[in-house]
């Protein structure tokens, strides 16, 4: 017997729990079944110990706004990300405020956000970096320093034992955050739920068709009793992480052509130990490794997950052909299809900086990892750091008409023309700009009925559509009011 429902949503991570919410509340009436093919949600880049945990608003992340040839610095991807991530908030708070999401602290705290720099060609760059974001209403709050006492105030791990002489500087913004996707998905799973969606674990979806009626069949299996299923689907949404290229590829929508992933793994150093922990209350990012992906941005970082603070600090680039942490060693090669070789070629081909840099990284012993850190911590010591392994990241390779293939950076919606199946590839900064990425694929995928939509919308997210970072007095009352309902204090 074939199961008919509205909307099928295939991943149990942040991606899935933010549109099942959206389309909740925007459509109570329709039928929504989820799928995840491990024993429960959020267990892939949702952990909280498979990612970093920033709330990413450019705050601090200096590969959101790079330096032109000119020396020129552009905050406009900047201030774009940032605006994104406010809406997150904004949709958050409204979740805490309407009882759908348990106590703020149980998924977001705050932790403010640095950028930490050595020697006078980067700290000559983060001072011109600070002169034009302190400009920008979003950005209010912004602290230089090159001054050792007032950093070591601000992050007393930084300081001790530094190297006199030794060029530095830092920025602080006091109203950054930490964020457990973890527990945000879980909550938001738990919700979905109890409001009548069905929510299957230990399920995974293996091959989808399009229906002469337009509609979607869906064939899955039960991971442990290999039961077999069907289910039929007006929309689909592959929110599967690395796993939604195989899935779009399988669907054989056209816009897919092209598409590739290249899988990067990560490890941290961790340490839950109290008399270093509370040293340090901050995420402090730096500047990347020659070579180095942008995700692969080093820093040490606070981290909340189920009350306990710890540190965390890389990430370490690993290598596996798998697409999720839990995939299969021949995800790499099963991706590829005459569309897609060429510009996957091409990217190897014009990134060989990347596969040194994997090839270093790969090398580098415990030892050696936490040097890396003691140019961030003078005083680590090897013993006091163990080393976890992170999540699979899927980087976006492409097709492009001049190069033929890019290795792209961040997010991308693939959607079928007509709208009935959409999935999200990439990487960082998704998972904090979760909400205006599910807001842009509604817009895509359902026009007929966003316009109806929107003012449930602006209930949920009130400067939706508005632009904050032009208007000084909205974006500092949309910042406080989050603020204030997420239990935020700079």
């Amino acid at each position: 017997m074939t199961e008919t429902v509205d909307v099928v949503l295939i991943g149990g991570g942040i991606m899935s729990a933010t549109l099942g919410t959206l389309l909740r509340e925007l459509q109570p009436d329709w039928k929504i079944v989820a799928y995840e093919r491990l024993s429960d949600v959020g267990q892939e880049s949702s952990n909280p110990w498979n990612n970093a945990g920033t709330g990413h608003a450019a705050l601090c992340e200096l590969n959101y706004m790079p330096q032109g040839k000119d020396g020129s610095l552009d905050p406009a991807k900047a201030i774009s990300i940032n605006e994104q991530f406010q809406q997150s908030r904004q949709f958050w708070s409204t979740l805490v405020d309407r009882g759908v999401l348990d106590g703020p602290s149980t998924f977001i705290n705050s932790t403010p956000h640095m950028t930490f720099v050595r020697g006078e060609k980067d700290v000559a760059f983060l001072k011109s970096r600070y002169e034009v974001l302190k400009q920008q209403p979003l950005f209010d709050g912004i602290e230089y320093s090159e001054d050792s006492r007032v950093i070591n105030q601000w992050a007393p791990l930084l300081m001790q034992k530094r190297r006199k002489g030794e060029p530095f500087a830092a920025t602080r913004v006091p109203s950054g955050t930490d964020v457990d996707f973890g527990a945000l998905t879980h909550q938001l799973f738990d919700h979905l739920a109890a409001s009548g969606v069905q929510v299957r674990t230990d399920h995974e979806v293996r091959r989808l068709k399009r229906q002469s009626d337009g509609t979607w069949l869906l064939k899955y299996r039960h991971t442990i009793g290999r039961t077999p299923g069907q289910v039929k689907a007006r929309f689909v949404f592959v929110g599967a992480g690395g796993w939604a290229l195989k899935l779009l590829q399988r669907s054989g929508i056209p816009e897919i052509k092209g598409y590739g992933v290249f899988p990067i793994g990560g490890q941290f150093l961790k340490t839950s130990d109290p008399a270093i922990v509370g040293q340090h209350k901050a995420k402090v990012y730096s500047q990347a490794s020659v070579g180095a992906p942008p995700m692969s941005v080093p820093h040490l970082d606070t981290r909340v997950v189920d009350g306990e603070a710890s540190l965390m600090f890389g990430p370490f680039a690993t290598f596996s052909p798998k697409f999720l942490k839990n995939g299969s060693w021949f995800d790499i090669v099963g991706q590829v299809r005459g569309h897609n070789l060429w510009p996957m070629l091409r990217v190897a081909f014009a990134n060989p900086d990347l596969i040194t840099y994997l090839l270093g990284e790969l090398a580098k012993t415990h030892r050696k990892k936490v040097d890396s850190l003691r140019t961030f911590m003078p005083t680590a010591k090897d013993g006091d750091w163990t080393l976890i392994q992170a999540g699979q990241r899927a980087q976006v390779m492409k097709k492009d008409p001049e190069k033929g293939g890019i290795l792209q950076f961040g997010t991308e919606v693939v959607a079928a023309e007509d709208g009935s199946i959409a999935g999200l590839l990439g990487a960082s900064p998704g998972a904090s700009t979760a909400v205006p990425i599910m807001l842009g694929l509604l817009r895509r995928c359902f026009p007929e009925q966003y316009a109806g939509w929107e003012p449930t919308l602006r209930e949920l997210i009130p400067t939706m559509g508005e632009k904050l970072n032009d208007d000084a007095a909205a974006a500092e009352q949309s910042m406080d009011a989050t603020a204030s309902t997420l239990s935020l204090t700079a």
